[in-house]
């Protein structure tokens, strides 16, 4: 293969929406029900991104059980509420259209389970860009971004050498470059700078303009 982008992976959360709203939400009616207090409403933006039940343990020190809690509870605002407490950034729609008119591949690949995301997806009239849309299962496995990736590199053939991952996180980084494949860090998400440049994207976009010219010059 000559190394031309012909397919895109997107994350999510971060990248093609912003869901802080209804994740935070989400979170906070969770710790209610489990009676723990967050004082530091700050530090909830770091959920937004990896996966969400790693993130409860780590902050909170919870045993397994009560993670499964967190979760359920979680999910209890989320599904009913928090899902559609959330907006596409500027310009989304409009680069969507243009890479898909000029036949790239494009593909989701979120830490989000994939019944929530297709109908964050469908909600936002997205939906029929994507070829698939994987994500996590709701049971919490599938939720680590090299895994993601590597599902959609190996059922539908692709070559990691013509694809792209874009995303905000060092999560989606990490799990590219873990499958071999190039990668457009967003700064417009909720992974610092300093988080971002510290795993060595291929190339950093302030905005969608800067995604669509990186791709369509390519810059590669």
């Amino acid at each position: 293969m000559d190394g031309r982008i012909d397919t895109i992976l997107f994350d999510l959360d971060g990248t093609l929406t912003n869901p802080k709203e209804g994740i935070i939400n989400s979170i906070l009616y969770a710790l209610k029900k489990l009676g723990i207090q967050e004082i530091h409403l700050n530090k909830l933006d770091t959920f937004i991104g990896p996966p969400l039940r790693e993130s409860f343990i780590k902050r909170y020190n919870l045993n397994n059980i009560v993670a499964d809690k967190a979760m359920l509870y979680y999910r209890e605002y989320y599904s009913a509420k928090g899902i559609f407490e959330n907006f596409l950034y500027s310009g989304i729609s409009e680069l969507l259209e243009s890479l898909s008119n000029k036949k790239y591949q494009l593909f989701v690949a979120t830490s989000k389970p994939t019944v929530y995301a297709l109908e964050v997806l469908s909600h936002f009239k997205l939906d029929g860009y994507f070829m698939e849309t994987v994500g996590s299962h709701l049971d919490n496995t599938r939720s680590d971004k090299t895994e993601i990736i590597s599902h959609i590199i190996s059922t539908h053939g692709l070559h990691a050498s013509n694809s792209v991952m874009i995303g905000d996180r060092k999560h989606d980084i990490i799990g590219a470059k873990n499958n071999s494949m190039r990668t457009i860090a967003v700064t417009y998400g909720f992974g610092s700078l300093e988080e971002l440049i510290l795993h060595q994207p291929d190339f950093l976009a302030d905005n969608c303009q800067e995604i669509e010219a990186l791709l369509l010059n390519n810059d590669f």
